[in-house]
């Protein structure tokens, strides 16, 4: 058997090279919408692709069903409840794909999404029972799914409750390996581990320790946020054919559109061009966060070389943002100063500063400065077009920095006098002994 997962490490999706050998012929399981590595490892190993394998319409980023398709002339198959617009064949439960010796029996594991499925996948010249399974986004390493997406919190509970005691019933030994590991907002609690087995999600994953009503109450909960660009991206991967994007060109200084700044967050500091955006690519998440923050407009990606730039377009048009306009060597007139901790307790106590704490709500309910206000980093760029309360200049901050800075940059090119806390955040703030305040929710 050929197995082969491929991991984002951006977006914390998995895919993958599923076949024979053997015969020569292999499937793609979840295709991102960067094929090339598919195509490099076929060509490497010697196999056909002979089709896609879609275990739900995705929300969280593009796929590469439509490259394959017309770059490759490969078939895509997708379980008949998706609405699918383009050509496919209907998969249905119990359905099986032959590759050689290999086969895959489609499950129908509604819940996430209504035409979800999971693929056991046989190896027929070891058993006639399942090896694997590849079970998409319902059970995780450590969690499960969100059921929030597609249909009614309570109705997605309900279905993925079912889904996943279905796959227990495959039974301890077969190796599980989802569509999604940490880093994804398809779930709160999944492990960066990038495969796992029926028997040990059986003994420790919550999602199947807990009893119905306990699964509900908890999935019913707060969920993690829902991914950006997610009405656009499922309106892409159920819609007609999408093909691949031309390289990003170098442009001139012409250009009418809103520049996302892609360096590291201390060389835009020390120089950039007023009203940019700053999204390291370096950093994790960069598609994601970049999603968040940035308008409806035509993007030009500022950067320190054409390699920087082309990976930045490589992860803007996984996350659905194909308006790039080009790219252009990043720097310019304005510099930020970042807030040191040190500085940060002297502002404080000459009340010259607002602090801006910019995490997640669960993160700042463990410990919070005294005194500051809070918008995950994710609302800023509307906060600022709706206008943002108070007149002192305002710090930003979050766990260690990385988040800080892309807030200070929107709220800088609204016009607004913000600088972030960029090394240390509250880890530092909290190691140093600096006073913290908590916050308990009900039901916590």
């Amino acid at each position: 058997m050929l197995f082969k997962q491929f991991v984002d490490d951006d977006l914390g999706c998995a895919s993958y090279l599923v076949g024979d050998e053997h015969a020569g012929v292999a499937v793609v399981v979840d295709p991102a919408y960067a094929i090339e590595q598919y195509l490099e490892e076929a060509e490497r190993r010697g196999i056909r692709l002979v089709g896609v394998l879609e275990t739900h319409t995705h929300a969280d980023h593009v796929s590469g069903h439509g490259r394959l398709t017309l770059e490759q002339g490969v078939p895509v198959r997708v379980h008949e409840a998706a609405g699918a617009a383009f050509a496919h064949e209907p998969l249905t439960d119990g359905a099986e794909v032959e590759l050689g010796d290999v086969v895959i029996r489609t499950m129908h594991t509604p819940g996430h999404r209504p035409e979800h499925c999971a693929f056991a996948v046989i190896d027929t010249t070891r058993s006639g029972e399942p090896w694997l399974v590849l079970t998409g986004d319902s059970l995780f390493v450590g969690d499960a799914a969100r059921p929030d997406l597609a249909v009614e919190a309570r109705d997605g509970a309900e279905g993925l409750f079912a889904s996943l005691h279905r796959l227990v019933e495959l039974g301890d030994g077969v190796e599980v390996y989802p569509g999604h590991v940490a880093g994804s907002l398809c779930g709160a609690a999944m492990s960066s581990k990038a495969s796992t087995t029926i028997g040990f999600e059986r003994r420790f994953n919550h999602a199947l320790l807990e009893s119905h009503d306990e699964f509900l109450a908890a999935a019913l909960g707060p969920q993690p946020p829902r991914p950006p660009n997610m009405e656009r991206i499922v309106e892409i991967n159920r819609g007609p054919f999408l093909g691949g994007q031309p390289w990003l060109q170098h442009v001139g200084d012409s250009v009418d559109a809103v520049v996302l700044d892609v360096r590291p967050a201390r060389a835009f500091a020390g120089g950039h061009r007023p009203g940019a955006v700053n999204v390291p690519v370096s950093g994790s998440s960069f598609g994601t966060k970049a999603a968040f923050v940035l308008p409806e407009r035509p993007v030009l990606v500022h950067a320190a070389d054409g390699g920087e730039a082309q990976r930045a377009a490589r992860a803007l048009y996984a996350v659905g943002i194909f308006d790039l306009v080009g790219w252009q060597e990043a720097g310019g007139d304005e510099q930020v100063e970042p807030v040191s901790v040190d500085e940060l307790e002297r502002l404080l106590a000459a009340g010259e500063t607002e602090v801006l704490d910019v995490r997640e709500a669960d993160e700042r309910d463990a410990g919070f400065i005294p005194g500051s206000d809070h918008m995950p980093y994710r609302n800023v760029r509307q906060a600022a077009e709706n206008g943002l309360c108070g007149t002192k200049p305002i710090v930003t901050i979050c766990e260690s920095g990385p988040r800080a800075a892309i807030a200070a940059s929107v709220l800088r090119a609204a016009g607004i006098d913000a600088r972030p806390v960029l090394e240390g955040g509250i880890n530092q703030w909290r190691a140093r002994g600096g006073e913290l305040a908590s916050f308990r929710r009900c039901g916590k």
